[in-house]
């Protein structure tokens, strides 16, 4: 065990730490608004309620508040799985876009110190390092192979 752990580079344990923190970070949040609230309930109290003024039509509304729940959780999977990180990790971050407008909509001096920060700054240095470095992975053990 000792000697796997000599194998492997700095990047390659910090993009596996950080990839794999992000993922539990987006599963968690994925199930239970999925599983305990429900995306009916996620998109009625979160989008409907929170957004009942703006100039943002219900339909999409409901639309983006019933598919983030699922997206979460199905990134989250893809995450700690290490499949198809490059395009999973940027679609989490124009989620955090998505997000973050939301919020500042709703609340003009939005304080992003919280989960947002927190899941921005993951995102940005999974992004920074080569793909390469991440071999604990699927995606690693895809490239491995050749």
């Amino acid at each position: 065990m000792i000697n796997f752990f000599k194998g492997l580079s700095g990047p390659t344990i910090a993009v596996f730490l950080a990839r794999t923190m992000l993922g539990l970070v987006f599963l968690m949040a994925g199930w239970w608004k999925v599983f305990t609230l429900t995306p009916a309930v996620h998109a009625q109290q979160f989008f409907i309620e929170g957004f009942k003024d703006s100039w943002i039509p219900e339909w999409l509304l409901w639309a983006l508040g019933t598919a983030i729940p699922p997206f979460e959780l199905v990134a989250g999977l893809l995450l700690v799985a290490g499949l198809w990180t490059r395009l999973t990790v940027s679609l989490t971050g124009l989620l955090l876009l998505l997000t973050t407008y939301g919020h500042a909509l709703q609340q003009p001096l939005f304080d992003i110190d919280g989960h947002t920060f927190t899941r921005l700054a993951l995102i940005l240095f999974v992004l920074m390092i080569p793909s390469e470095s991440d071999r604990l992975s699927i995606d690693g053990v895809r490239r491995a192979k050749g």
